[in-house]
């Protein structure tokens, strides 16, 4: 998910921009088969399942954005990441439950669909299961901001995403601006 703000960025140094620019390069992109993939359990909790995570951490951090599933970076494995405050947080295998009765609608961007915005209502508050990087268990209730950013990630684990959760009207804006920027930038 990518990070939508009502603030102004500041300007980017140029190690930042940089850092940016690498780390989109290994952003997949609407049209890439692998985002609609259903992804696998894991089942081995190793080093590289730790490092899976780092590199994912660190390509959301500097897109910028507040989550990343596996199948955004093309590894077809139930992990994804986020952060929302200080924190970077896994969840390996997760399963979202228990949506509470109360939804919002919220405006969302996505990391694979550079510079497109649509409104998605989800549940405010649900149960996530899952387990870290290293297989320690974890069972919360997750709310809001938190709860969204979830939801948002493992709709990518299942080939979900934003477009599919939208209005047809939204979808259509959205796919017509995708191609706009795409003639865009082929010219």
């Amino acid at each position: 998910m990518s990070e939508v703000t009502g603030t102004r960025p500041r300007a980017k140094t140029e190690h930042e921009a940089a850092a940016q620019r690498e780390a989109l390069r290994h952003i997949r992109v609407l049209g890439d088969p692998v985002l609609r993939e259903k992804t696998q359990r894991v089942e081995s909790f190793d080093r590289d399942l730790a490092k899976l995570a780092e590199r994912m951490i660190r390509i959301m951090r500097d897109a910028p954005g507040v989550g990343l599933a596996a199948t955004q970076i093309g590894v077809v494995k139930r992990l994804l990441v986020y952060q929302i405050d200080e924190t970077a947080h896994t969840l390996v295998n997760p399963v979202v439950s228990d949506p509470s009765d109360e939804t919002e609608i919220n405006d969302e961007g996505c990391l694979s669909l550079p510079g497109v915005v649509v409104p998605v209502e989800r549940p405010v508050r649900v149960r996530v299961r899952a387990s870290d990087e290293y297989g320690a268990s974890l069972d919360f209730y997750a709310e809001e901001l938190e709860a969204r950013v979830i939801q948002h990630e493992a709709d990518h684990l299942d080939g979900v995403m934003i477009v599919d959760r939208t209005t047809k009207e939204e979808r259509a804006r959205a796919m017509r601006e995708l191609r706009e920027a795409a003639l865009g930038q082929t010219r």
